[in-house]
């Protein structure tokens, strides 16, 4: 935690903003108290900072920085979210901008800029360096969520046929060079990628040893056009700490490290979450009621489809129901066990194919384990149901009924939950965005179904 020195501390125990905290920047804000700003803001990280500016409104955060002035840590900017980024950037002079873009890496920089006008986005690349400006339009070139657009132009590169000592003095003497990186690039005349070399392994051999003796020719290298997926997958699969990047020719042009590619990795699994529950995956707790109203209701209509195909097969059972009433009691639980139970097999499938974990090649026997989950499962909650069933009505033929509805609805379940997921991947659908809706269908409709056919078919068949 941060103490400021009106003894007023950032986070509460849980790790929330502290109302007050927020409470005496604002006033300071409303005064325009620069000295008092900068003492509450003091030795903030960037990350601290930028949830601060999420907790302001719109108009308090573009005052705050005009009051920090020179003091406010511009990577702040490329931690906040994109409504709240756009809403700032928008309003910042082109002088401010361009200053913030000096001090950011490349990823960080064409976070700020790409969601730009080009009238807006040209007069703030007009006010920075030639060489910073060529940098970073050709990375805003690159189409979104791609390694090109991700990468970090700035990075070493050194010959192959430099020796330890001569990479050590160029690192030391060289002006320009990255703040921070973990290895070193080597390629050849033309610039091609040969290997890389780990600054550890560097900095423990002997001056006289030739770099291209030390290097690692076994690499994982990203292509600028490599999406952000496959870019998170392998950073995570081979626990990389930073990768290169290279053109359609072969040449380096970029570096990746591990601190962007885990945003990433964050981001995919908050966007799961939110389809998983039918929210837009952009969507953001900053947004206008209307914009958030508008992205919801399209799924919210399809539910209500849903459940006007599930009340429309109920209605075929309706002389049933008013036969016995412990049916229409007993009729939700069939339907609520199945839609849990297949939510539970759909969340873990989601997950191991956006994992891989999950494919062609292990398909039938996921398939296979889950039904048996569901069978086993199904079973274990006939024999419960319709021990309760019949303590509960008096009923023995009834708890039969429910056992056996249970155990149809929840293989149903079992089997919707995997392979609706796999359907809508083989048709290159975002199984997160779908999946949930038809679920919902499938167990409700065979839930309804199978336990309201079971019952009239024992009435039919003379049953009380």
């Amino acid at each position: 935690m941060n103490d400021f020195s009106h003894d007023v501390q950032l986070r509460d125990q849980w790790g929330a903003l502290r109302p007050d905290y927020l409470e005496d920047l604002v006033a300071t804000l409303s005064i325009q108290d620069a000295k008092q700003a900068k003492a509450l803001t003091k030795d903030l990280h960037a990350a601290d900072m930028a949830d601060v500016m999420e907790g302001l409104a719109a108009p308090q955060r573009v005052a705050l920085i005009g009051l920090l002035g020179k003091s406010f840590d511009v990577e702040a900017l490329a931690e906040l979210s994109e409504g709240t980024r756009d809403s700032i950037v928008e309003e910042l002079p082109p002088e401010v901008m361009a200053a913030a873009i000096k001090k950011l890496d490349t990823d960080d920089a064409v976070y700020l800029l790409e969601d730009l006008n080009r009238q807006q986005r040209t007069e703030i690349l007009a006010k920075i360096p030639k060489e910073d400006r060529v940098a970073l339009n050709r990375a805003l070139d690159y189409p979104e969520d791609t390694a090109g657009r991700l990468m970090q132009t700035a990075f070493v590169a050194v010959p192959e046929f430099w020796t330890v000592g001569k990479v050590i003095d160029h690192t030391r003497s060289t002006r320009g060079l990255p703040e921070s990186f973990v290895e070193i690039y080597v390629t050849n005349e033309s610039f091609h990628l040969k290997g890389a070399l780990p600054l550890s392994r560097l900095l423990r051999a002997p001056r006289e040893h030739a770099i291209s003796d030390l290097m690692d020719k076994d690499q994982t290298v990203f292509k600028v056009s490599d999406g952000k997926g496959e870019v998170a997958y392998k950073f995570e699969q081979y626990n990389l700490v930073s990768a290169a990047v290279i053109d359609g020719n072969g040449r380096l042009v970029g570096t990746l490290m591990v601190d962007d590619v885990l945003d990433i990795i964050q981001e995919r699994a908050e966007d799961d979450m939110l389809r998983l529950g039918g929210v837009n995956a952009d969507e953001e707790l900053t947004e206008p009621v209307l914009a958030i109203t508008r992205s919801r209701f399209a799924w919210l209509l399809i539910n209500l489809l849903t459940a006007i195909l599930a009340s429309w097969v109920i209605s075929w059972f309706d002389a049933t129901i008013q036969q016995m009433v412990a049916i229409a009691v007993l009729m939700p639980i069939v339907a609520s066990m199945g839609g849990n139970a297949g939510t539970q097999t759909m969340t873990v499938a989601v997950r191991a194919l956006a994992t891989r974990q999950l494919g062609p090649f292990n398909a039938f026997k996921v398939v296979v384990r889950e039904c048996s989950v569901g069978l086993i499962n199904g079973l274990l909650f006939a024999i419960i149901m319709g021990l309760f069933t019949w303590w509960w009505f008096g009923f023995g033929a009834l708890g039969i009924i429910i056992g056996a509805a249970m155990i149809i609805n929840l293989l149903a379940a079992a089997l919707a939950g995997i392979l609706l997921p796999l359907a809508l991947d083989w048709f290159e659908t975002d199984p997160a965005i779908s999946a949930a809706v038809f679920l919902t269908t499938v167990t409700d409709v065979t839930g309804f179904f199978s336990f309201l056919g079971l019952a009239t078919l024992w009435l039919r068949m003379g049953g009380r």
